[in-house]
């Protein structure tokens, strides 16, 4: 069986159709098609389609052992697999560990109203390296962004961190990316027009609809890289933000 049917299987289990499945890993809908379909093999998504369908990620990715994975043993009580660590710049690196460096949209001097993308100079954000292996990223092309707005809700919330892989700038279709747009750091699906041209997708598309651009318009859009992780800090409703 290969992958296509191996991922139908999965989705029919669960009971999904393609838009539902796409909807709960972050993907689309013609995503979800492709793959069925054979036209893509990209499994940068196998983990979470696996997790979304119920079924055993080995499986899924090269068909090794059970399509149902093994109940895990029962418990008396809940228990946690770890716990949450405060570090700072002087406390030592795990042995899976890496700190990447840290990038958002800072407002240049002279009060113009202009903004550009840059390194925040000292400030790192820590991610395990196994993450980094299971997304195929390299750690020295891997950096983290802090992104505003609310485009990409229900899926990246405004102020995320997300984890960007700098060696992914070719752009495959319904793949998340992040790019500096005349010095805005946005988040978006791309898609490729012909000639050259791109079309913006939000998650948000009710607030915000899609943006075509012509080849002339996105040669001021600089990819940045392929989005492959994302994480949001919630505050509680009227407690102040640290600063």
């Amino acid at each position: 069986m290969d992958f296509k049917d191996r991922l139908k299987t999965a989705r029919r289990h669960a009971g999904l159709n393609q838009t539902e499945l796409a909807k709960r890993c972050g993907m689309t809908q013609t995503s979800i098609s492709d793959l069925e379909r054979g036209k893509s093999v990209s499994t940068s998504f196998v983990a979470n389609l696996a997790y979304a369908c119920g079924v055993d990620p080995l499986w899924l990715a090269n068909g090794a052992g059970q399509m149902i994975p093994a109940p895990a043993p029962k418990v008396a009580e809940a228990s946690l697999f770890g716990s949450i660590a405060p570090w700072d710049s002087d406390t030592p690196l795990e042995n899976d560990e890496v700190t990447l460096p840290l990038f958002k949209e800072v407002e240049l001097s002279a009060g113009s109203g202009s903004t550009q993308v840059l390194e925040l100079p000292g400030r790192k954000i820590r991610l395990a390296r196994s993450t980094l292996r299971e997304a195929g990223v390299e750690p020295e092309n891997a950096v983290i962004a802090i992104v505003s707005g609310n485009s990409m809700e229900r899926l990246i919330l405004d102020g995320a961190g997300i984890g960007i892989d700098r060696g992914t700038t070719h752009i495959m279709d319904g793949e998340i990316y992040a790019f500096d747009h005349d010095g805005m750091l946005r988040v978006k699906y791309l898609y490729r027009l012909p000639g050259g041209g791109l079309r913006l997708r939000s998650e948000n598309s009710e607030e915000h609809p899609d943006e075509i651009y012509s080849a002339e318009q996105a040669a001021n859009i600089r990819i940045l890289g392929w989005v492959f992780w994302w994480s949001t800090v919630r505050r509680r409703r009227g407690a102040p933000l640290a600063r």
